[in-house]
């Protein structure tokens, strides 16, 4: 018998603190409008003192854990994508584990940026086929607010990102005909340096310096339209795959769930797929650009909205840095 994975349940938190595009104007010269017009973004959410990305994730992790009905005893692994660990080492997966009191367990920490929860969900998947595990919680997590130059050097990245977590539970499918269909990864590190935070590193003795940091080397940099050029290329081709690797056309797709880094990519791709704004979800304008988190908080969102049933056909695909691409089909 075939075994088959399945997203049990769903769990989000994005902080309380809401930071609006005018309020970026007290520390950079921006405006409102010129923000929407080339991102969509509105506001995003931002922690204040003390959080942590595996505080946050705990906290979508519950939320999940009550939706898929298991208790945190069952669960067997943690895959915990983040681009924004809580300290250098170890991985915040353990910090996880620790905060949900769960049993000692594998947790594997990954560092895929915006396409960390695609390949999360793709090693969960294969894990659970194999049969080694049963119920796996796979978490996206990041806080960038505490790592953006927040003034007008750094207002073309500063003014997108948003801090968050996502949790999915990830089971056996008690349908063979329903669950996770098929995932498919790709990485070209061409022009890794396009989409990068350069520093501290390893390769560097000190790792940083007071020089380093005066020119601003410690905050991400990104070339915007390398980035938009290969996103706008690269997702129609995996969604593409991912359909006809199972036999199916874009007239069966129910719901996209693209990653949130630019509303003007998402246009851009559904406009090539010709697909419908009915059959797209976004939601990065209210929380910006949250990295490995924006699959499950578009996918959960969609979900409350009514958008997405049990049964629906749905597609999520990711671009980020690296560059790295991907692409889930699941029966949900």
């Amino acid at each position: 018998m075939t075994i088959r994975s399945r997203v049990l349940g769903w769990g989000t938190y994005v902080p309380p603190r809401i930071v609006t595009n005018q309020d970026l104007t007290q520390w950079m010269e921006t405006s409102h409008e010129w923000i929407v017009e080339r991102t969509g973004i509105e506001q995003r959410h931002w922690v204040e003192e003390g959080e942590s990305g595996a505080g946050m994730a705990a906290k979508a992790a519950k939320k999940a854990l009550a939706e898929a009905q298991i208790d945190a005893d069952q669960i067997d692994m943690i895959i915990y994508a983040t681009l924004s660990p809580d300290v250098d080492f170890p991985g915040t997966g353990v910090f996880l584990q620790r905060e949900l009191g769960l049993k000692p367990l594998p947790a594997l920490d990954i560092r895929q940026q915006c396409t960390g929860f695609i390949y999360g969900l793709s090693v969960a998947d294969n894990f659970i086929k194999t049969g080694m595990y049963k119920n796996i919680m796979v978490v996206g997590s990041e806080i960038h607010s505490t790592g953006l130059d927040i003034s007008t050097r750094g207002r073309d990245v500063a003014s997108l990102f948003g801090d968050g977590a996502g949790v999915a539970i990830v089971g056996v499918s008690d349908d063979p005909e329903m669950g996770i269909l098929s995932s498919h990864l790709y990485a070209d590190g061409t022009d890794a340096e396009a989409l990068w935070l350069e520093m501290p590193g390893s390769k560097y003795h000190p790792r940083i310096s007071h020089e380093d940091i005066d020119a601003g080397r410690h905050f991400p940099t990104m070339q915007g339209q390398k980035v938009f050029k290969q996103a706008v290329t690269r997702l129609p081709q995996v969604i593409l795959e991912s359909l006809e690797t199972n036999g199916y056309t874009l007239d069966d797709l129910d719901m996209l769930i693209p990653h949130q880094a630019n509303l003007r990519i998402n246009e851009f791709v559904a406009k090539k797929l010709k697909l419908d704004e009915t059959r797209v979800h976004n939601n990065i304008q209210k929380y910006g650009n949250t990295t490995a988190a924006t699959i499950p908080l578009c996918f959960s969102e969609a979900m409350e909205a009514g958008k997405i049933k049990r049964g629906d056909l749905v597609c999520c695909a990711a671009f980020g840095s690296g560059f790295t691409w991907g692409s889930v089909l699941m029966r949900y």
